[in-house]
């Protein structure tokens, strides 16, 4: 049978309880009967006394100090508390009894050198029995045997067991209850959880778990399950953005060739007109090609932790094998290229995911460096780590748009670096890897002046 998850609590709470009460319940029992008992023992023990001090020798004659001792209610009756007394030679032979003995006997054991305590009976009911040796002289000449009635105490243990086993269910099956609304009242908070999380769908992650007063765990669950909704509300309106991105720059190219072939189709044209045409045609798939495989490489790299081939590299030759594909740029653009390397770097990471990076960095440099302006590549180390810099001269980043770069498809509305081509993948696909590789990456910029690019390594 499958139980509620209130169920449950209540159960293995009765189950511990169970145990507890069983315990008690034993060790009240056990109690009782050890103080019951004691309590008939030290009467024993008192009635000891009192006949050794009673008695007295005379020659082989046992000679009672007080005889009115045996005219004694508890030695003559057998119902009401009775005393049973009895004196034996050293072979068991009676010498004296009790008158309420009649024609019964106590219980005799033979070659007892000390005080023993047993459970007998006589006449049918239950007697806790006492053989202690009568010494004359310091010689052992006879055994004084005293019994008492232990009926009404083992009917009291009886009544108590009886009790007890009648109780033990009721307590539980009390228990049992109690402890479900308890469950039912410490699992509101869950159920209020399960309630919200029914109102959560993919079209509405607005709804958040209210949080309890209490700060238990409980209340961490909640916090915990509102961070990932958070998290779950930023990666769909991240992907929703995206898709609406890339479908509109793919869109674009695709329209502006379709609109540029339907005018050439309208009517015939010169030669040269259609190569026109057909090279900014050229170019525009160019593009296309080079925003798909930037998509591409986007997707690729979006959990690709387990494929991290970490291997030793000198980044000073990386650095310059990517300038020298660059060469072309550089020398158009007639753009100063400076390098400070205070010896050469070994880095361990995965060559190929950071070869990505420096070319999508060094790239970007270059886009938004301003003509015969200057990029400075730099490296520097301490103890702790390394830091690679890749600074140019020129538009710089707005301060508002900083934290936003790294955004797919994210373009500034600066006028400046509107007017330089791109669709803004560069820089996601940059921060992407670096995450990937552990890899701290830090903007510092200045509107107008110079942008620099940090990546930190640590050692």
């Amino acid at each position: 049978m499958q139980l509620s998850f209130k169920n449950r609590i209540a159960l293995y709470y009765i189950i511990s309880t169970a145990l507890l009460v069983f315990v008690v319940f034993f060790a009240v029992y056990s109690t009782v009967k050890h103080l019951v008992f004691q309590s008939v023992t030290e009467d024993i023990e008192k009635e000891i006394k009192m006949h050794q001090a009673e008695m007295k020798f005379n020659g082989k004659q046992i000679v009672w100090i007080n005889k009115e001792e045996w005219e004694e209610k508890e030695h003559n009756v057998v119902n009401l508390n009775p005393v049973f007394v009895q004196i034996t030679d050293l072979q068991g032979r009676t010498i004296e009894k009790s008158p309420n003995l009649k024609k019964e006997h106590l219980e005799f054991q033979e070659n007892i050198s000390s005080k023993t305590y047993k459970n007998s009976t006589i006449n049918h009911q239950d007697i806790k029995l006492s053989q202690t040796p009568i010494f004359d002289k310091e010689k052992k000449v006879g055994y004084l045997l005293i019994a008492m009635s232990i009926e009404h105490p083992l009917q009291l243990l009886e009544s108590l067991k009886t009790i007890l086993f009648i109780l033990y269910p009721i307590v539980l099956i009390v228990l049992f209850l109690v402890a479900r609304i308890i469950a039912g009242r410490s699992i509101q908070p869950v159920n209020e959880i399960i309630r919200t999380s029914g109102l959560i769908t993919k079209d509405n992650l607005g709804y958040r778990m209210e949080l309890p007063k209490n700060k238990d765990e409980i209340y961490s669950l909640s916090e915990n399950i509102n961070k990932l909704l958070d998290r779950i509300e930023s990666a769909v309106e991240r992907e929703k953005q995206f898709t609406s991105d890339a479908s509109h720059e793919l869109r674009t190219p695709l329209a502006v060739i379709k609109g540029t072939l339907e005018v050439l189709i309208r009517k015939p044209r010169e030669k040269e007109e259609y190569e026109n045409k057909i090279i900014f045609c050229i170019s525009e798939v160019d593009r296309l090609n080079n925003l798909v495989d930037e998509l591409l490489l986007l997707a690729r790299f979006e959990n690709q932790k387990a494929n991290i081939r970490n291997t030793a590299f000198s980044l000073n030759t990386m650095t310059f094998e990517t300038l020298a594909r660059f060469s072309d740029k550089i020398t158009n653009d007639k753009i100063n290229i400076k390098t400070n390397f205070e010896k050469d770097f070994q880095i361990h990471t995965d060559p190929d995911k950071f070869q990505i990076i420096l070319s999508n960095l060094v790239s970007n440099a270059l886009k938004y460096c301003n003509k015969e302006g200057e990029v400075m590549l730099s490296a520097a180390e301490n103890e702790h780590q390394l830091e690679f810099q890749i600074t140019n001269t020129g538009t710089g980043i707005p301060t508002e748009d900083i934290d936003k770069v790294f955004r797919p498809f994210f373009r500034s509305h600066s006028s400046d670096i509107t007017a330089v081509k791109g669709v803004g993948l560069g820089l996601s696909i940059v921060k992407k890897l670096c995450d990937l590789l552990q890899i701290n990456i830090q903007i510092e910029s200045n509107t107008n002046q110079k942008t620099t690019f940090k990546l930190i390594f640590k050692k």
